[in-house]
């Protein structure tokens, strides 16, 4: 407990799945969170499930407009922001024959420029607390390869985390990216059947599939002074999959 006291915290992506688990942990542990999302009903119950410690600020990442007023808003209700997980993030399952131009740009948008947009944002309130940690959720597919889309994207998020590391040292802001394997989220329930989940756990060394509380333990190291030598680094938790 208390391992982020006075630190306050944006979490995007933070109504479900990885993201809320991240909330959860970041309130028990003693900070002030905003919960940003697009879905508004969700992220509203989960700010209320959270307590006077917790808010919720409706944020579509892929519009800069919308980080500058959220940003404004979170500095309004609890102070500058100490820690930033950009967390947001889709799926899509198809080769560089099916996807569409379409399909292609938007999955940039959201998983690539949202991480831009979010980082830049952040930079101002950051620097009124005197530093700060910036943890970019990229994948194993930011290590190996996959699905065209949220490969490229993951790479990127990998890549992006570096450079801002190297430029935002000096103002005592650090950034670090997590680079996740199969967890157990809706967004992965959504598109493979708990069977398909099953069987493809024999190929992971640890037998199974993560759940969203053991990526958030190390999201919460990365965003605590417990990590205050951690920056440019890139931090893997996949039971072993890249490992082999």
């Amino acid at each position: 407990m208390g391992r982020l006291n006075a630190k306050v915290a944006l979490i995007t992506g933070g109504a479900r799945g990885m993201g809320a688990s991240h909330a959860r942990l970041f309130v028990k542990e003693g900070a002030k969170v905003i919960v940003a999302d697009i879905l508004e009903d969700e992220g509203q119950a989960l700010a209320k499930e959270l307590g006077e410690n917790a808010t919720f600020l409706k944020l579509d990442v892929t519009k800069a407009d919308n980080w500058d007023e959220v940003v404004a808003e979170s500095e309004k209700a609890f102070g500058p922001i100490n820690v930033l997980v950009n967390n947001a993030g889709i799926s899509m399952n198809k080769s560089i024959e099916e996807i569409t131009e379409e399909e292609y740009r938007r999955i940039l948008d959201i998983n690539q420029v949202s991480v831009f947009l979010g980082m830049k944002a952040v930079i101002p309130s950051m620097k009124k607390a005197n530093g700060g940690s910036i943890v970019n959720i990229s994948s194993m597919n930011g290590l190996v390869g996959g699905a065209i889309g949220y490969t490229d994207t993951k790479f990127a998020v990998r890549g992006m985390t570096k450079a801002a590391a190297l430029g935002l040292s000096h103002k005592g802001i650090r950034v670090n990216s997590v680079h996740p394997g199969v967890i157990e989220t809706p967004m992965i329930v959504q598109e493979d059947s708990k069977e398909v989940i099953k069987e493809f756990a024999k190929h992971i060394p640890t037998g199974r599939v993560a759940k969203p509380e053991e990526v958030s333990n190390l999201v919460l190291y990365l965003a605590s002074d417990e990590s205050s030598y951690s920056t440019g680094s890139e931090f893997v938790v996949d039971g072993g999959l890249t490992a082999q």
